[in-house]
């Protein structure tokens, strides 16, 4: 069953027709106000995140060189230790025999 109109002005009361009717009136009025502060603080709030957003870009790409310099360092430590040790058993053979 669709709900009447008259339904809907027993539940909202005088209060909320009087509103209603208010913001009815005042919407041409109170739109184009809000539009106009609106879009600055708009403006504002993307200038805001496109600043962010650089500066987070440059941040991230200096933790990524960061990253790959650790990345590099571990993996030439595992190269020189896997040589460290022939090199050192070359050695101790070379004392053995003599």
């Amino acid at each position: 069953m669709a709900p009447k109109i008259t339904d809907f002005v027993e539940e909202a009361g005088a209060p909320g027709i009087i509103a209603g009717i208010g913001a009815v009136l005042l919407a041409p009025v109170v739109i184009p106000v809000v539009a106009g502060v609106g879009k600055p603080i708009a403006k504002t709030l993307i200038k805001g995140g496109i600043s962010i957003y650089e500066k987070s870009r440059g941040a991230f790409a200096e933790l990524g060189e960061t990253w790959e310099d650790i990345v590099a360092e571990a993996r030439a430590e595992l190269a020189e230790a896997k040589q460290l040790p022939a090199v050192e058993a070359g050695v101790d053979n070379g004392d053995n025999g003599a």
